[in-house]
């Protein structure tokens, strides 16, 4: 495994389409373990492949709160409620807002082998793979944010 570098705004590979992943090979079971490791490193909870330059519909989300997940070739199927919470992005370092975006979703995507698989997921879990989601088709979470939040100065208030 290893630690790859996380791509920053501005940079045009995090606002194209990206493609469908065709072959569930050995490669892309390297790309995964690294993408999960560059994530840990960076302290996300998420990570989409065009973070990391790569132009295809891959990402990883793991918020500890459910099980580390891998999403390749991923569509909502379904969204329901509403929910205003906080969203930063790695290739954002420092940056802040409040988006809205459903609380609950069910998608379809395939796992590691091409094996398509169900999920239904809620709350902050549900946030997490929306924001990698839009990555893999070039939205950005400031194109969402409903206003930004200055994480020190909110902190220095306490």
């Amino acid at each position: 495994m290893a630690i790859r570098k996380i791509v920053l705004h501005p940079n045009e590979v995090l606002e194209k389409e990206c493609e469908t992943v065709q072959a569930f090979d050995e490669d892309l079971h390297y790309l995964l373990d690294d993408m999960f490791e560059t994530m840990y490193d960076a302290e996300g909870v998420g990570l989409a492949a065009p973070q990391i330059g790569i132009e295809k519909q891959i990402a990883v989300i793991d918020t500890r709160e459910e099980e580390p997940l891998e999403i390749i070739n991923p569509v909502i199927q379904k969204a329901t409620g509403g929910d205003v919470g906080l969203e930063g992005c790695l290739s954002f370092p420092g940056l802040f807002g409040e988006v809205e975006r459903p609380y609950r979703i069910v998608l379809t995507a395939q796992d590691r082998n091409g094996k398509e698989f169900k999920l239904k997921a809620e709350g902050f879990f549900a946030r997490a793979i929306q924001h990698e989601i839009d990555h893999l088709h070039g939205v950005l979470f400031t194109e969402k944010v409903i206003r930004y939040v200055d994480l020190e100065a909110e902190g220095s208030e306490e």
